[in-house]
């Protein structure tokens, strides 16, 4: 018989992670386990990769709505519950937990030559909002350590001081050496939007996050019009759970590029359809992870690793915190590696916090 519980852990940060939304020193995690009774060694964990004040699901029902989950697979209801749709990160724990339990323990769930540690994943590299000096530090860090993508978030310092850092970086490594985007998280307003991305554009920008809020969406389809750098959506793909919604999203916008987070989807199968519907538009897309843990990070990596998609990726988090989940997954440069012959360390989560 399968049973489930919750554990909650918090993680602190290596440093402080600022965005344009705040800055965040720890991580709330819930992880939902199943397990076997007659076995509880064969166990399967799901990460709720909760974001404050971006997740869809980060309300005050959350954990109501988590341990009523919970209570549900306890009474032996296996079936797909229609209301998780609301509930996007127990979506995605639930789903990769299940994916994790059918894997026997292995916490091998899309095996592949990158489970084999034959081949690895390239991905860009996040450099956070910061002073000058921190924002600089981090961009010589990456490429010392071999990127050739850089992801840069603005939005928080003076925007003329971000123009030049982007200038020294450019001078430094040119376009055919180093691919940079941004991410506006939504910072400018949607009247200056288009002038200030013509001032990034002088820049050799592959791409620019969510220049503007979410929910503006004349104006948003309006730059992907105009916009001399291609724009790629990310917190405008939030809420849209069916079909039609997606669909329409896609259709009035136009966006030249879509940017995938599972957790803050509701699992790997939405953000499956998103692509499906992306590909029949000639919309590009690649997959990002949302500050998980290893536990997420590996689901969400395996599964990337399968769709082949030659862009970098966005899975640079699991050397985020202070202390992580050891797992078999790390850094090489710009590759994030899965060495079969490393082990899971998963004492941290032998004991359920929550009742």
């Amino acid at each position: 018989m399968i049973k489930a519980h919750l554990v909650y852990r918090e993680f602190e940060f290596l440093r402080p992670a600022t965005t344009s939304r705040g800055t965040f020193h720890r991580k709330k995690v819930y992880y939902i386990i199943l397990y076997h009774t007659d076995d509880p060694s064969l166990a399967g964990i799901g990460e709720c990769s909760l974001f404050p004040g971006l997740s869809y699901d980060d309300n005050k029902g959350f954990e109501a709505r988590l341990k009523k989950t919970i209570d549900r697979i306890n009474e032996g209801d296996f079936g797909s519950d229609a209301e998780l749709i609301e509930w996007p990160s127990i979506g995605f724990a639930l789903e990769t937990a299940w994916k994790d339990i059918r894997a026997m323990g292995t916490k091998v769930l899309y095996p592949s030559g990158f489970t084999e540690g034959k081949d690895a994943i390239r991905i860009n590299g996040l450099i956070w909002m910061g002073t000058r000096e921190e924002v600089t530090r981090q961009i010589r860090q990456k490429i010392e350590d071999g990127f050739t993508c850089l992801k840069m978030k603005i939005g928080a310092l003076d925007f003329d001081e971000e123009l030049e850092i982007l200038g020294s970086l450019r001078k430094e490594c040119p376009a055919d050496e180093l691919e940079i985007r941004v991410d506006a998280n939504g910072a400018f307003k949607p009247k200056m939007a288009l002038e200030m991305i013509k001032m990034l554009s002088e820049y050799d920008l592959h791409s620019i996050e969510q220049p503007i809020p979410p929910g503006h969406t004349e104006a948003m389809a309006a730059l992907c019009e105009t916009s001399p750098i291609p724009i790629a959506l990310d917190e405008e793909l939030i809420g849209k759970h069916s079909a039609v919604e997606r669909r329409k999203l896609l259709d009035n916008i136009k966006p030249q590029y879509i940017i995938l987070k599972p957790g803050l989807l509701g699992g790997l199968a939405p953000s499956a359809e998103w692509i499906r519907l992306a590909r029949e538009r000639n919309t590009g897309w690649w997959i990002t992870s949302t500050l998980e843990t290893n536990i997420g990070l590996n689901a969400i990596a395996q599964w990337t690793y399968t769709l082949q998609n030659p862009m970098r990726q966005g899975l640079s988090t699991g050397n985020l915190y202070v202390s992580n989940i050891p797992s078999p997954i790390y850094l090489y440069g710009e590759r994030l590696c899965f060495d079969p012959e490393r082990n899971w360390d998963l004492s941290g989560l032998n004991e359920a916090l929550l009742p």
